[in-house]
């Protein structure tokens, strides 16, 4: 039985935990996480989602700040043999791989060598990828140039947001480790050389990257809302009011007599209709983008029904930048 030191800490990570501690043939003897941050109104201090999934398995949560001589003393006193890591967010140096004989194993959400990188997921739908998936490699001293121990790969249909693919990557993650765990075990594991070419690199992400630019194709936009949602969000400005987009796609329909009279001289940004039959419609730099899920700055996210609700003279009005002080 392989004992594992389990790194991780938001929501998708303890996914993975979960399944992982299931298994029989794997011993967790530790979950390495982040520490409590603040948290809500009353800036309370929390655990990571991975450090609650973990004390709720009776698993030995370490929570250090640094993994410097007093971390990496815990590790070794608990005898590991393997690191699996999804989404920890810290460099392992060699000193800490050291305390692994078997090394260490890193569940990443791409087809390595493409999208390397803090934020792999938004960028394959950014990119507008017709392809991505999912890569167990090993863990390598510069960052995701591990040999892949093992892939999956599937489609991408234009309507994934960064939120469903994480959660898919959570639910086939768990799995896929535990194959690879196995066959480590067992020393029949085989792997393959990431290849030099075709690497890309996925930048990490920023609050105010999520401005969208009303100039930029509607297929661009519905993208970038689809790859910000949940975070960092994707938002414009209407009326000195920020409004943030969850979720929107291109527009292929027919528009009614009204919106064709907005249209006629529509600048990007547009809202060129608001009502219950066409939706919300919003002139893009070419195209135009239907939004079917927004949220006023401070209120609840809502459908683009339930915002018509109390949206009155909606159409007509113009996106704009948000200014920086508002963002």
């Amino acid at each position: 039985m392989l004992k594992v030191i389990y790194a991780g800490s938001p929501e998708i990570s303890a996914t993975v935990l979960k399944y992982l501690a299931s298994v029989s043939s794997i011993e967790i003897v530790g979950v390495l996480t982040n520490p409590p941050s603040a948290k809500g109104r009353h800036k309370k201090l929390t655990p990571t989602p991975t450090a609650q999934m973990a004390t709720s398995l009776n698993l030995t949560v370490l929570e250090p700040e640094y993994l410097r001589a007093s971390a990496r003393e815990l590790i070794s006193a608990l005898n590991p043999d393997i690191l699996v890591c999804f989404s920890y967010g810290k460099i392992f140096g060699p000193k800490f791989m050291e305390l692994f004989p078997k090394g260490g194993i890193n569940l990443h959400p791409s087809l390595l060598p493409r999208w390397r990188g803090c934020a792999p997921v938004a960028a394959a739908i950014l990119a507008q990828d017709t392809e991505t998936g999912i890569s167990v490699q090993r863990v390598a001293q510069e960052m995701d140039t591990g040999d892949i121990l093992l892939q999956t790969r599937f489609p991408l249909l234009g309507t994934e947001t960064a939120a469903s693919l994480l959660e898919d990557t959570a639910q086939k993650g768990g799995p896929m480790l535990a194959s690879v765990l196995e066959q480590i075990e067992a020393g029949t594991e085989k792997s393959f050389r990431q290849s030099s070419s075709g690497s890309t690199y996925s930048e990490m992400l920023k609050k105010e990257d999520g401005a969208i630019d009303w100039k930029k194709s509607a297929s661009e936009i519905s993208a970038k809302i689809r790859a910000f949602n949940p975070w960092p969000g994707a938002f414009t400005c209407i009326n000195g009011k920020m409004l943030r987009m969850h979720y929107a796609q291109v527009f292929n329909g027919n528009i009614c007599e009204v919106c064709e009279n907005l249209l006629q001289d529509a600048t990007p940004g547009t809202v060129l209709c608001a009502n219950k039959k066409n939706g919300i419609l919003i002139q893009c730099g070419r195209g135009i983008l239907s939004v079917t899920s927004l949220q006023w700055q401070s209120k609840k996210a809502m459908s683009w029904k339930e915002f018509l609700n109390g949206a009155h003279n909606f159409a007509g009005s113009c996106c704009c930048e948000i200014e920086k002080d508002k963002k």
